[in-house]
């Protein structure tokens, strides 16, 4: 994924390590329900880990990777930073020269419309 001068030639999907915790609760652990609804794909269709770089950062803010990416108004995750073919349309924000998905459902549409994945049932 080539960071600069554009988004790469592959998808960059980047999700909360499930094994972090989220600093303002230290007495407890709990896991990021967007992130674990796309580790569940990623789950169920392995083969498209081989299609996509996926990522996985501290629960913690800022989280430094993504802000170097997009800037630090965009590191809620989880986020799919799409790659230079990648259809306009299926992009929800862009930041940086970089255009990505950065809703559940978004990010889900676009795995399906890229990488071959089934659709979300309505």
């Amino acid at each position: 994924m080539s960071e600069a001068g554009g988004q790469g030639a592959r998808d960059l999907l980047i999700l909360i390590d499930p094994a972090s915790t989220d600093p303002a609760y230290p007495d407890a652990h709990y896991f990021c329900f967007d992130c674990i609804v796309i580790e569940g794909v990623l789950a169920a269709y392995p083969g498209l880990r081989e299609r996509l770089d996926v990522e996985h950062v501290a629960w913690a803010r800022p989280r430094e990777r993504v802000v170097a990416l997009v800037g630090e108004a965009h590191q809620a995750l989880p986020l799919l930073i799409l790659a230079d073919d990648a259809p306009a349309a299926l992009a929800t924000g862009e930041a940086n020269g970089l255009r990505f998905a950065d809703t559940r459902d978004a990010i889900l549409e676009a795995l399906a419309a890229r990488h071959g994945i089934p659709r979300r049932h309505p």
